[in-house]
């Protein structure tokens, strides 16, 4: 495969032990569940991976935590387009993601589409229905998703839409752990037609946030939704190299659990908090390693509407593979015709080389 962003900047590197350092306690602190997970990668992937996840998570804080959230998120574009550009601040979130995005070809949509997410929080945007729920999903955590597969030399249209599954799935959880903080700082993430349907008046709940049956049919609904995405996603994660398939297989199932610790809970996530006992998590990372080696489902599936931009992303980045250019290419004795066609994939080429500058 073709990898246009593989040698532009041969100086971009973690410039220190002390980057790496940084970025990884970022994620110790504020992003658990990886951290565990990630120390089933393969070394080649956790790196990388870890300073994708440190950017994620200094994003969204910076979002969370600052007084103007419009200018934080201004300044997360001007920091992410100098990381594409091959000029990051000197900061080791900064020169760590900058060199990933090199390393691996990644489009700037992918974390430009993050941080639109992140802008929806901002203005405080609500979900009618569940596909606009999963086109929030798709943009805080199916991009996360993608890239991750990515690092892992994964850019076929349907590992891609994989990937993302996992990263919606998992959001989706997210959401439904979260009702109750959502709400205590006035968020409000569950389909508002299926809060109507069961009897609920949005803005009235939002003022005074409490469980009630009607509310936990809500919830199950969208675990319900959750699960079909991870079930989607298990197609994906049996085409991972068998080196990578520990690591992503256990942060599906510690996501997926912390869906069952809600339904355990009677769907209660407003009073109560779904907690995945340490105990059941060693279990959960054995399985993860116990299921790597062994086949998982290999059909392919339709696209989910609202990843489509993360997979169209990465597709206007990829060129063909080696062995399709060659048998493009007229035969051997047609040399006019053959030359020919050699200019012109070197002018496609170095279109898309300045089109990336």
């Amino acid at each position: 495969m073709w990898c246009l962003m593989s040698t532009p900047w041969p100086e971009l590197h973690f410039q220190t032990a002390a980057d790496l350092a940084a970025c990884r306690a970022l994620l110790r602190n504020g992003s658990r569940t990886f951290y565990a997970a990630s120390f089933l990668l393969p070394r080649r992937i956790r790196l990388d991976a870890t300073a994708l996840y440190a950017f994620c998570r200094l994003a969204d804080d910076a979002v969370d935590l600052e007084d103007d959230a419009t200018q934080a998120l201004q300044r997360l574009y001007d920091r992410l387009q100098r990381a594409a550009d091959g000029q990051p601040l000197p900061l080791p979130s900064d020169r760590a993601l900058a060199a990933v995005m090199a390393r691996h070809d990644i489009p700037l949509a992918l974390p430009a589409g993050l941080l639109e997410g992140f802008a929806w929080d901002t203005a405080g945007l609500r979900y009618t229905t569940l596909e606009d729920l999963e086109a929030y999903a798709a943009r805080v955590a199916g991009t996360v998703g993608a890239m991750m597969a990515l690092l892992m030399g994964q850019r076929d249209p349907q590992q891609l839409a994989r990937a993302a599954d996992l990263g919606v799935a998992m959001q989706l959880t997210n959401i439904a752990r979260d009702v109750g903080e959502d709400a205590r700082n006035g968020r409000i993430y569950l389909p508002l037609i299926w809060m109507a349907e069961a009897g609920l008046d949005s803005d009235a709940w939002l003022r005074d946030p409490q469980f009630s049956p009607a509310l936990g049919e809500v919830v199950r609904r969208l675990l319900e939704a959750a699960e079909r995405h991870y079930r989607r996603a298990d197609a994906g994660i049996a085409g991972l190299p068998l080196d990578c398939r520990p690591g992503i297989a256990a942060a599906r199932l510690l996501y997926a659990e912390i869906g069952k610790v809600v339904a355990l809970n009677g769907y209660d996530s407003v009073s109560r908090r779904a907690v995945v006992p340490a105990a059941r998590k060693s279990v959960l990372l054995a399985q993860a390693m116990a299921q790597a080696g062994l086949p998982g489902p290999r059909h392919a599936q339709p696209m989910l509407e609202a990843n489509r931009f993360i997979v169209e992303s990465v597709a206007a980045l990829t060129a063909p593979d080696a062995a399709d250019t060659i048998a493009s290419l007229p035969p051997w004795w047609d040399f006019g015709r053959r030359a020919v066609r050699v200019l012109e994939l070197f002018a496609r080429l170095e279109q898309r080389q300045q089109g990336r500058a």
